[in-house]
């Protein structure tokens, strides 16, 4: 009976640091996120689910946002997961506005240090260039509401969905510290059709 319960209790404390592990990995390493909303289209379906690199922009202690070691931070037209500053709820955005960046946003155009981000019109939509980095955008449901311009302070960023018109992002919420941005969106594997793959 004795040699039974000991077996038990190793067992289930290997059980315990398996799931430990897993959990440390996906808090620090990689995991996955399920889009709830259309603020993203059309690039990212509503209920698409995304591949999440938590290690593109720094190893962070597990379970936490503090880093054990930071790279170069979120560059103009990533696609980023981070936690709202309004309540914690985490969200999915493009980074449209960088530190040292002056922003403005009109009717859905995004104007990076004088510069506007071009919006060209293809037949798969428009699509809008922000850094090296063309992606789908909407204008369907209008522009969205203006902002700035803005400089970008030290440590944060403007992330905005590319459904401009429908987004809540940045525009009201405020601006995002590097360390809520949790990882760097790599690409979309699993839609309403099933299994795909769709670089971000």
């Amino acid at each position: 009976m004795e040699k039974h319960r000991k077996k038990l209790l190793r067992d289930v404390a290997t059980l315990a640091a398996l799931v430990l592990l897993i959990l440390a990995a996906r808090s620090s390493l990689a995991d996955h996120y399920y889009v709830p909303s259309g603020s993203m289209l059309p690039t990212i379906d509503l209920d698409d689910r995304i591949l999440v690199d938590k290690l593109a922009y720094g190893l962070r202690v597990p379970f936490s946002n503090w880093y054990l070691v930071e790279s170069e931070g979120p560059r103009p037209g990533d696609v980023v997961i981070c936690e709202s500053p309004e309540d914690g709820e985490v969200l999915i955005k493009r980074v449209v506005g960088i530190p040292g960046d002056t922003v403005a946003i009109h009717d859905g155009y995004a104007t990076i240090n004088g510069t506007i981000a071009p919006i060209r019109t293809t037949g798969r939509g428009l699509i809008e260039t922000l850094g090296e980095k063309p992606h789908s955008v909407s204008l369907s449901a209008g522009g969205g509401p203006d902002y700035g311009p803005r400089r970008i302070p030290e440590d944060r960023y403007l992330l905005v969905g590319d459904n401009r018109g429908n987004s809540r992002d940045g525009r009201m919420f405020g601006l995002v510290d590097r360390s809520a941005i949790l990882g760097r969106a790599v690409g979309i594997f699993l839609g309403r059709k099933g299994f795909v793959w769709k670089s971000l």
